[in-house]
């Protein structure tokens, strides 16, 4: 148990705190979601209903939404794009570790690797994929719980309901969007541009001390 909780403690660490911080949203937002109700001459719901409506579901998949779409296109951008003294890009003029050819023959090679063909161009190409795909399904689980919420309010406030597709066009829906993608892209350059000249001794995302400010890569 020790072992694995060494091997894998960057994960742990860092789901536990998603499940702490899930935990906040769920109890602040179902308190948060009732008084909205209570305002609007509703009767309040129980925790069970609450995960049900869409302000639970536009809450959470507003926010997985932007992250998804931000390392998916961090990741393959970094194909192709280079910051010259950032710890966040590749290097200029040499070959990387990463971009080699796969080889079926490399010691415990991954199976999609030793198939060839369809399987290995899907492998190669499954972390920019599955972000991706995780990437579409919030965002429609998002339109979906932000479509759900805005209906529910319009019947309380005496409003006729919009169709989904309307809502779709709605500015709300958009701006909801935006104002996550903005700060999830603003994030991506500030450790790209900072890790150029600031350092963090003994962490994977920072060059070493004493590495010049030119220097690119880990």
């Amino acid at each position: 148990m020790k072992k694995f909780i060494y091997q894998n403690s960057l994960s742990i660490v860092f789901f536990l705190l998603f499940v702490g911080a899930m935990i906040g949203q769920i109890v602040f937002g179902f308190h948060e979601y009732n008084n909205e109700l209570i305002d609007k001459g509703a009767q309040a719901v129980q925790l069970s209903e609450y995960f049900e409506s869409g302000h639970f579901l536009e809450a959470t998949f507003e926010n997985w939404e932007s992250e998804f779409l931000q390392m998916g296109l961090f990741v393959w951008l970094t194909i192709f794009l280079k910051q010259k003294g950032s710890s966040e890009s590749k290097g200029f003029g040499t070959d990387e570790e990463v971009d080699r050819e796969p080889s079926a023959t490399r010691k415990a090679a991954p199976w999609p690797v030793k198939k060839g063909g369809f399987w290995l161009l899907l492998y190669q190409n499954s972390l920019t994929i599955s972000l991706m795909l995780l990437f579409v399904v919030s965002f429609f689980l998002h339109l979906y719980g932000s479509f759900k919420d805005e209906n529910l309010f319009n019947t309380l406030s005496g409003k006729p309901k919009v169709d989904i597709l309307e809502y779709l066009g709605a500015s709300k829906f958009w701006f909801e969007s935006f104002q996550n993608w903005q700060s999830e892209f603003v994030s991506v350059f500030a450790i790209v541009v900072l890790s150029i000249y600031l350092r963090q001794k003994g962490s994977s995302q920072s060059k070493p001390v004493d590495a010049p400010h030119d220097e690119t890569g880990e």
